[in-house]
């Protein structure tokens, strides 16, 4: 299979690194023109460069906006204000050690509340801005990167998980919306990946308790997710690969889905 996406343009939030800075960068080796977007110009610059290293031929800008905010979200839309493709990635998760339901009851509002906005809300403002233009243009591809922590809730995570469900019920809703109009939308669920903020994670393990960081993927494996059919983390070119194909021509059947990425963590056939 040969994706070419000569012509089109992309946006990719949360790109600077992860799975979003793989998504950004396979995007642009399929022929697209790219907008890099993180918090930092510093971030932005540093990714743009990388990505003109590896894929010399490509056609990328950058946008240091904020996503988490309303005021971001109209940065990035200022600075790029019409695209084929949007990629609602950027996102983050507090990581905590789970004792029991105490632990939970602490969660305080601000994380609550500031990972709904940046997770759920920068894909809802950012999609409410591009999507009609893509419906009206007859050819449009939106994803929303969510995670398979959306159908099997972290009770660790349990913030994190809460956003990730609702990217699920917006995906679906706005492929609904723009049903029969050339536009898709989908969700792509990655499981356990060695992306920045899990891998750092990791690797902050791995340190601590004077192993590799391999052995501490597998020890937070066998511990959180023994479901895992592929045994190991992805890593992040194994789920830019699905977001890359949900943008591509050939993926024009395929919309309002939940493609998952999560080296069958979840047990549920469907």
């Amino acid at each position: 299979m040969i994706i070419d996406l000569t012509g089109r343009k992309a946006i990719v939030t949360g790109s600077t690194a992860g799975i979003g800075r793989a998504t950004a960068e396979g995007l642009a080796r399929a022929g697209a023109a790219v907008v890099v977007n993180g918090r930092t110009n510093a971030r932005v610059e540093e990714a743009v460069r990388q990505i003109r290293r590896t894929v010399p031929k490509a056609d990328i800008t950058g946008v240091a906006a904020d996503m988490a905010t309303a005021e971001g979200v109209a940065a990035l839309i200022a600075a790029a204000p019409d695209a084929d493709i949007l990629v609602n990635n950027v996102g983050s998760a507090h990581i905590r050690e789970y004792h029991g339901v105490d632990d939970i009851a602490a969660i305080p509002d601000e994380d609550w509340l500031g990972l709904f906005q940046l997770n759920v809300m920068s894909g809802v403002r950012a999609t409410r801005h591009y999507l009609p233009r893509m419906a009206g243009q007859g050819w449009g591809r939106v994803v929303f990167v969510s995670s398979e922590s959306a159908v099997n809730i972290p009770k660790e995570m349990l913030d994190y998980g809460m956003t990730k469900t609702a990217q699920l019920a917006v995906s679906r809703g706005f492929a609904e919306a723009v049903a029969g109009t050339g536009v898709t939308v989908n969700a792509v669920l990655p499981g356990p990946t060695r992306s920045e903020i899990l891998g750092d994670f990791m690797a902050k393990q791995a340190e601590a308790q004077a192993i590799t960081q391999d052995e501490a993927e597998q020890g937070f494996l066998a511990a959180m997710r023994p479901t895992s059919l592929l045994g190991r983390f992805a890593i992040t070119d194994e789920v830019a690969n699905m977001i890359v194909y949900a943008c591509s021509e050939q993926a024009s059947a395929t919309s309002g889905a939940a493609l998952r990425v999560e080296g069958g963590v979840v047990r549920f056939v469907g």
